[in-house]
């Protein structure tokens, strides 16, 4: 039931909103315009907060992104958000990495694959992957980056956002049957909620961390 209950409420809202927009906006120069200070202590406080909900059951990088917004300056909230995320992304993946090893429970959906393999993981084997991952995924963006934003901004954004929705149907009923069709609509529903509120979607997880905690 996880994969229909996710994608309504934080895939189809957002591919929902996004068919009315103009798709990827023209891209600024790529060079960082943040000064080195907000740079640094607003990845520090994004990596910080990663590693701390790395050990945190239902808690998700994008909570330690929430976690780390005070630390965001306010005249550059979104660059400053971006950092904070990437921040938090990284470390949850390797802290979670030391939750698996240290505690043997899974903390991630990635974790929870790599707890199914046959023997432990290796925690020098496995941070291997993880920086070569990290630094493949860095090499990426610069080589290919633009190329690819620019390629995505000449699609129908509107055609892709339906193909992108028919597509999670498919999963929803594969993964649930028509239960999890009807569970990918109401919840797609409860996710068109907070923007029009005002607040953050990630807000939504209490519907895994509230069961949790109650230890449902």
């Amino acid at each position: 039931m996880l994969a229909p209950l996710f994608t309504g409420l934080f895939g189809a809202p957002v591919l929902l909103d996004a068919m009315d927009g103009a798709g990827v906006p023209p891209q600024a120069d790529a060079r960082v315009t943040l000064k080195r200070r907000t740079l640094g202590s607003t990845a520090f406080a994004g990596a910080a907060a990663g590693a701390i909900v790395g050990y945190l059951p239902g808690v998700s990088a994008a909570i330690a992104s929430v976690l780390a917004l005070p630390a965001v300056p306010g005249d550059d909230d979104a660059r400053g958000f971006l950092v904070a995320t990437s921040g938090a992304n990284t470390a949850n993946t390797v802290f979670a990495l030391f939750a698996l090893v240290a505690l043997g429970t899974p903390r991630t959906g990635v974790m929870v694959a790599l707890d199914g393999l046959d023997g432990s993981p290796s925690l020098p084997l496995s941070l291997s992957v993880v920086a070569v991952a990290a630094t493949a995924g860095f090499a990426l963006v610069l080589l290919v980056g633009d190329r690819y934003l620019r390629a995505v901004g000449r699609t129908d954004y509107r055609l892709l956002s339906v193909s992108v929705l028919g597509l999670l149907v498919v999963v929803s009923w594969l993964f649930a049957g028509a239960v999890g069709v009807a569970v990918f609509a109401v919840s797609t529903l409860v996710g068109l909620v907070p923007p029009r509120l005002g607040t953050r979607r990630v807000h939504l997880m209490g519907v895994l961390v509230g069961p949790l905690a109650l230890g449902l």
